[in-house]
């Protein structure tokens, strides 16, 4: 197995910032076809989702994935998102984060059992409805981040 990304350490590492300071962490994805998020709240072809607590359902953060269960408007969704589709994670209040490089799901080997979330089959099926979160995700605007240059490394910028 090849090296982990620092990716998910960091977006872990400012979602606890966020938790910590009182503030609602919010991640900017661009979706794809092996991302499970309800297709009506994808705009120009991405969706800012609410990680905060009080927004999200079974919350886990993951090397490979994100995954929760979170209301909008009224219902129940269960959210799959790769790592590497994550192009932002801001606090709410600040707009301060990081912004992210998005890479192309792509699982080392596609019969391993952790090349999948649990309970997903290829990245399409829809996982199994769990509990009520309370509160629906949010849906502001995504801010915009510098992804262009050199494809080989990384370029992380602050989220304005």
């Amino acid at each position: 197995m090849g090296e982990i990304s620092t990716k998910p350490y960091l977006i872990r590492a400012l979602h606890e910032w966020c938790t910590d300071n009182g503030y609602t962490p919010y991640v900017v994805v661009q979706v794809d076809e092996h991302t499970l998020v309800p297709r009506a709240h994808v705009q120009e072809g991405q969706i800012t989702l609410n990680v905060g607590a009080l927004a999200t359902n079974n919350l886990v953060l993951g090397n490979e994935f994100i995954e929760f269960q979170a209301r909008f408007n009224g219902a129940t969704e269960n959210v799959v998102v790769h790592v590497g589709a994550v192009s932002a994670i801001y606090a709410r209040e600040t707009s301060a984060g990081m912004g992210f490089e998005v890479y192309p799901y792509a699982p080392a080997d596609a019969d391993a059992a952790d090349s999948t979330p649990a309970g997903q089959a290829s990245g399409t099926a829809a996982l199994e409805s769990v509990a009520d979160s309370g509160q629906d995700a949010g849906e502001d605007a995504a801010p915009s981040s510098d992804t262009e240059g050199d494809s080989k490394r990384p370029r992380l910028t602050i989220v304005k």
